[in-house]
């Protein structure tokens, strides 16, 4: 039951237009087996005994109950009979003294009594009923911990079943009196507690029907498929209780454009920095909300959906499903769960994030489907760009101060069959527990001696384009161009370099090499060079870095592995490489179209 408060004036007149039908009632014989009229329950004990107190000033009889629900019931009564308690109820609600969706109990749920304090829980009806409002002595805070009786301590099996408060037939025609709102506040209530999966819509069909004889049945009912008033009370209670406790409640937050229920017992707002809105834990509940607002188009979404992967927030396992329109990001590990939902409509990117405990998963799997049925993107504008921020701070680097999931190295690669596998550097592959391909899982399919390894992605990908190799070198001091993410993820494509061909063996002879006059980072490791036609001619090597050897060359000179080199491997492993065309010598621009089209990002994780 939703705890109601009538208005005391109006509860006043009502009563006293009742008082001689309470007298005459509660003068009957006493019963071992005595009724209640429930009219009221609240969450907690002091808002029990203040509603007690103001319902004992205007009317006899008055008892408050701690519920083995954990809510505080307030009742009228005892009565001898069950007729005669409904008689009470027809005559109270008929003069609206009481709230509509009072019921008959036997009091099977009540535990101990707390109001009047003092009183002793009464199991048999009183022999001459006091009209009068009970003596009032100074209120008595009983711990919560202290309302347990015998029939709590047991097992719930051992508990009895409750005695009906509505027959079917009158359980049915109680229900055609609910309005919409709150059909549909019993729909919300049975999806809160997992029963329903439906939609929201206040009709009662076969789904609803299922779900109501679902919760029944799991609350020791008879699964008639039909809520009793006391049941559809008692479900509502529970709800709103397990609500309240979590704060749920609606946040309009007009600087991100964005409007949803959040759990404000669990989170509270800390600071803008766009694009992200933060809300931080509150009472050490582990629990965080990302509100996600900005302008722009499809690439936009796509980066923000690549950046987000990087996040500590957001652990490796977990679905991930993307369109052209929005996406939606889940990732849990033994610690930590998070679930991300973001849409593009009309120039403007919104969404949230919410992040929690994995331990309380069944708990906030429910916080999640309110937040998802509840999100409205509200206004014509996304959070200005600059709010929380300073200007001119690369949000790259700086992520609204999110921590960041750095890899052990980032390297290049490039595409060398159409089914989107990789060939990259070997150095250093055999200390990732995980490598990446432009953000996607990819598997080592091959790590070969001479220091090429080739990467296939778990998910298809559609490669742009695919590396052709050439059959011999180049000509010494021949243009050639190399491709490589030479800064690791700061850029979302890659750099393109140019110089000249110097040798076609290593430092120290090594036929499967090649000298190159040009400058490469520690990112180009693992890129393509390509010779004027736009051929592959090799694989750049890594130069020194953490982790793995290599040499420290000057900064005008790079070693490559020849394609010639790698061929014989590649082909034996199934990755016969493609055949570069013969033809002449490509305007740079072009050159350069080539080499981005075929290179991509390789990261390195632990």
């Amino acid at each position: 039951m939703i705890s109601t408060r009538f208005a005391p004036a109006r509860l006043l007149k009502a009563s006293l237009a009742s008082a001689t039908a309470l007298t005459l009632i509660f003068c009957q014989a006493a019963s071992a087996e005595p009724m209640w009229l429930q009219i009221e329950a609240n969450p907690s004990l002091a808002e029990g005994q203040q509603a007690a107190r103001e319902w004992a000033a205007t009317l006899p009889n008055v008892s408050g109950f701690a519920m083995t629900t954990g809510m505080y019931a307030i009742a009228i009564g005892p009565f001898d009979t069950r007729e005669a308690a409904d008689a009470q109820r027809v005559l109270l609600r008929g003069e609206r003294v009481i709230p509509s969706d009072s019921y008959i109990t036997d009091g099977s749920r009540y535990g101990q009594q707390y109001w009047p304090v003092g009183a002793q829980l009464t199991l048999t009806a009183p022999t001459a009923p006091t009209l009068a409002p009970p003596a009032e002595p100074a209120p008595q805070v009983v711990p919560p911990a202290e309302i347990q009786t015998e029939a709590q301590t047991e097992a719930p099996a051992a508990l009895a079943p409750a005695l009906p408060d509505e027959s079917p037939a009158e359980a049915r025609a109680s229900e055609r009196a609910l309005t919409t709102q709150q059909r549909m506040d019993l729909q919300v209530a049975l999806a809160w507690q997992g029963f329903y999966t439906s939609g929201i819509d206040g009709a009662f069909g076969a789904g609803t029907r299922r779900s109501m004889a679902a919760w029944q049945g799991a609350n020791g009912y008879e699964e008639t498929g039909i809520l009793t008033t006391a049941q559809r009370a008692e479900l509502i209670d529970a709800v709103s209780v397990e609500r309240a406790a979590l704060g749920l409640e609606t946040v309009r937050d007009d600087a991100a454009g964005i409007e949803i229920d959040l759990p404000l017992g669990l989170v509270k707002f800390d600071h803008y920095n766009a694009p992200f809105a933060t809300y931080a834990p509150a009472n050490d509940s582990g629990v965080q909300v990302l509100l996600i607002s900005q302008s722009g188009d499809q690439a936009r979404l796509f980066g923000l959906y690549d950046i987000l992967q990087t996040l500590e927030i957001v652990p490796l396992e977990g679905p991930r499903e993307r369109n052209r329109n929005g996406f939606s990001l889940t990732g849990t590990n033994d610690e930590i769960t998070s679930h991300t939902e973001v849409k593009l409509q009309g120039g403007l990117i919104k969404g949230f994030t919410l992040v929690y405990p994995t331990a309380k998963a069944d708990q906030m799997g429910r916080v999640l489907a309110t937040m998802k049925d509840s999100f409205k993107a509200v206004g014509k504008t996304a959070m200005d760009d600059t709010l929380g921020q300073p200007l001119g701070v690369e949000k790259a680097d700086l992520l609204s101060g999110l921590d960041v999931r750095r890899p052990v190295f980032d390297r290049s690669g490039f595409y060398i069959d159409a089914q989107g596998a990789v060939l990259t550097a070997s150095a250093g592959l055999d200390q990732c527990s995980r490598v990446t391909v432009d953000n996607a899982e990819a598997n080592i399919a091959l790590n070969d001696p001479v220091g090429m390894a080739v990467l296939t992605p778990k998910a298809a990908l559609a490669p742009a384009m695919i590396a052709a190799f050439q059959t011999g070198m180049p000509r010494k001091d021949a243009d050639i161009a190399a491709a490589g993410f030479s800064y690791g993820g700061a850029l979302s494509s890659p750099v393109v370099s140019f110089g000249q061909f110097s040798a076609p063996e290593g430092l120290e002879g090594e036929a499967s090499q090649a000298r190159l006059a040009m400058r490469t980072r520690a990112g180009d490791a693992g890129g393509p060079v390509l010779d004027a036609t736009g051929g592959v001619i090799g694989l750049i090597l890594p130069q020194a870095e953490e982790g793995f050897p290599a040499q420290i060359l000057p900064d005008d000179l790079s070693l490559a592995l020849q394609s010639p080199a790698m061929a014989p491997a590649l082909a034996a492993a199934g990755y016969a490489p493609a055949a570069a065309e013969v033809a002449g010598a490509l305007a740079p621009e072009d050159l350069s179209e080539i080499a981005r089209a075929i290179t991509v990002h390789v990261s390195c994780w632990k």
